[in-house]
C-alpha cells in the first residue's frame, strides 16, 4: 500500500519533468527548421490547424456531458474565445517563434519566466489583488517581480562569451548539429519573447474568468485554438506572400509539425488540467524552471555556438524570481485561508456573546 502511495506521489513529478524536457526539445527543433529556412508563420498555421483537427473530436468524445449540465454558449462567451484565440494562440506564437528566430532556446526559457510577473501586474491593475504592502504574500511577490526583471535585463543585454564544450565533445557535436550559427538581433529577439510572455499573461487572465462561465476546459481550448488558427492564417497571408513557403521541403519539418501539434496542442494541456485538479493550481507552474536546466544541458552538449554565460546567468536569476513569486502566491493563499478560518470562529462565538449580553 505504501509503495502505491509513493508511486502516485513520484509519478506526477516524473511526468512534469519529462514534459519540460520535451518542450525544450521541440523548441530546439523549431529553432532548427526556422534557421534552415522554414517560415515561422507557416509553422504556426500548420501546427495549430493539426492540433485543432485532433482536439475537437477528442475533447467531445473524452468529455461527454448531459444536455442539462451543458453550459450556455453565449455571445459574450464567444467573444472571450475570440480574444483567447488572438492573444493565447496568434499573438503569443507569432511573437514567440519570431523571437526564437532572432535569439536562442535558452532566451525563450528565460523570458517565459516573466509570465508570473506580468500576471501579478495585471491582477493589481484590474484590482483582483489588493496592493497591501503590509501583506507578507504581496511583499514576497514584489521582491520576486523585481528579481525577475533584473534577470531579464541581464539575459537581454549581457550576452557574454560563449560556453564551449571540450574539444572531444566539439568534434562529436559537429555531426549532431541542429543549428550552430550565432543568433543575430539578440536584443530584438528578447523584446519579442518578453512581449509573447505578456500576451500569455493576458490570455491566462482571461481564461481564469472564462472557466467560471464555461467549465469544460478542453472544449474551451479546442474552440479558441480553432479561432487562433484562423487568425494565424490571416496574419500569415499578410506577412508571408511567397507561395513556395507553404510547401514543406523536408521530412523534418513535417515530423516537427506533427509532434508539436500532438504534444503542445493535445497531450500537454490535458496533463496540465489533470495535474492541476489533482495537485492544485500551483503544482504545474513550479516545474517551469526545469526548462532552464534542460536548455543549458542541451546547449552545452550539442550547440556550443548558441549558449552564452549571460543568458544562463540571467535565466537563473529569473528562475529565482519566478519561484519567489510562486511562493508569494502560496503564502497569500495560506493567509487568506487562515483569516477565513478566524472569521468563521468569530462568527460562531459572537451569538454566544450576544446571548450573554441579552441576559
Amino acid at each position: 500500500m505504501e509503495s502505491k502511495i509513493k508511486t502516485l506521489e513520484v509519478l506526477p513529478f516524473i511526468i512534469m519533468v519529462i514534459m519540460e524536457g520535451c518542450t525544450i526539445g521541440l523548441t530546439i527543433l523549431a529553432k532548427t527548421v526556422i534557421t534552415n529556412g522554414m517560415s515561422p508563420f507557416v509553422f504556426i498555421v500548420y501546427t495549430n490547424a493539426l492540433a485543432t483537427i485532433i482536439l475537437f473530436p477528442t475533447s467531445f468524445l473524452l468529455n461527454p456531458q448531459n444536455r442539462k449540465e451543458k453550459p450556455l454558449f453565449t455571445f459574450s462567451l464567444f467573444m472571450r474565445f475570440l480574444f483567447l484565440g488572438f492573444t493565447g494562440i496568434t499573438m503569443t506564437q507569432t511573437l514567440l517563434f519570431l523571437g526564437l528566430s532572432y535569439s536562442s532556446p535558452i532566451l525563450v526559457c528565460a523570458m517565459s519566466h516573466l509570465i508570473p510577473t506580468f500576471g501579478f501586474l495585471l491582477n493589481i491593475i484590474h484590482r483582483k489583488v489588493e496592493l497591501n504592502l503590509r501583506n507578507s504574500g504581496i511583499q514576497v511577490q514584489i521582491i520576486g517581480m523585481m528579481v525577475s526583471l533584473m534577470g531579464a535585463i541581464v539575459a537581454e543585454f549581457f550576452k557574454g562569451p560563449l560556453i564551449r564544450p571540450s574539444s572531444h565533445n566539439l568534434k562529436y557535436t559537429k555531426q549532431l548539429f541542429f543549428f550552430s550559427s550565432t543568433p543575430e538581433f539578440w536584443v530584438f529577439g528578447g523584446i519579442l519573447l518578453a512581449a509573447a510572455s505578456f500576451s500569455v499573461s493576458i490570455a491566462n487572465f482571461i481564461q481564469k474568468e472564462t472557466v467560471k462561465q464555461y467549465q469544460e476546459p478542453m472544449k474551451m481550448v479546442s474552440y479558441y485554438t480553432l479561432l487562433g488558427t484562423i487568425f494565424s492564417a490571416i496574419v500569415s497571408c499578410i506577412f508571408e506572400r511567397d507561395l513556395n513557403a507553404w510547401m514543406l521541403k523536408r521530412n523534418m519539418e513535417l515530423i516537427l509539425i506533427v509532434l508539436t501539434a500532438i504534444f503542445g496542442g493535445v497531450i500537454r494541456p490535458n496533463i496540465q488540467v489533470w495535474l492541476s485538479r489533482m495537485k492544485g493550481p500551483l503544482y504545474v507552474p513550479q516545474f517551469k524552471p526545469f526548462g532552464i536546466a534542460f536548455a543549458t544541458t542541451f546547449g552545452v552538449c550539442f550547440f556550443p555556438n548558441s549558449l552564452h554565460y549571460g543568458s544562463v546567468i540571467g535565466a537563473s536569476v529569473i528562475g529565482m524570481g519566478y519561484y519567489t513569486i510562486l511562493y508569494g502566491e502560496f503564502k497569500g493563499d495560506e493567509d487568506e485561508k487562515s483569516s477565513d478560518e478566524n472569521s468563521d470562529s468569530l462568527d460562531k462565538k459572537i451569538p454566544l456573546l450576544q446571548e450573554d449580553m441579552q441576559v
